[in-house]
């Protein structure tokens, strides 16, 4: 189920007409080369949470924003457009339900180049609609 979230993840965040037009991309993984700002799914884990009846995972995902600003704020807005877009994932979708979703952490780093990190990790706990927990 994780790679179906993950994929759930990129499309649903992809679709947002407030992040499309302030991102210039939403990606799997980083490119070798992007221009700021974009978002990368940068990695995920998952294990077991199963049932007695059901096959499930417990999902842990870590998004990376690449942004530019020295101003400590400059992506507050983008990151909280971020955020509401995930928390309204819909529960139902192909062969998974989202049971719950949990942020985690968040941190922010400026970098070289007035460039700005910002990774946000969230908890995603599924059960799997079709019985294959891929």
């Amino acid at each position: 189920m994780e790679v179906p979230l993950r994929a759930a993840l990129i499309a649903w965040l992809s679709a947002d007409p407030t992040l499309a037009s302030q991102l210039n991309a939403v990606f799997e993984e980083a490119p070798a080369r992007a221009s700021p700002p974009f978002l990368a799914l940068a990695a995920s884990a998952s294990s077991d949470w199963s049932t007695k009846t059901e096959s499930g995972r417990e999902v842990q995902v870590t998004f990376a924003l690449h942004a530019r600003g020295d101003v400590p704020g400059s992506a507050g807005d983008l990151v909280a457009a971020i955020e509401a877009r995930i928390a309204s994932l819909p529960r139902a979708q192909a062969g998974f339900t989202v049971v719950s979703r949990r942020f985690l952490r968040a941190r922010a780093e400026q970098q070289a180049e007035s460039r700005r990190l910002v990774t946000l990790e969230y908890v995603f706990r599924l059960l799997a609609t079709t019985g294959d927990p891929a």
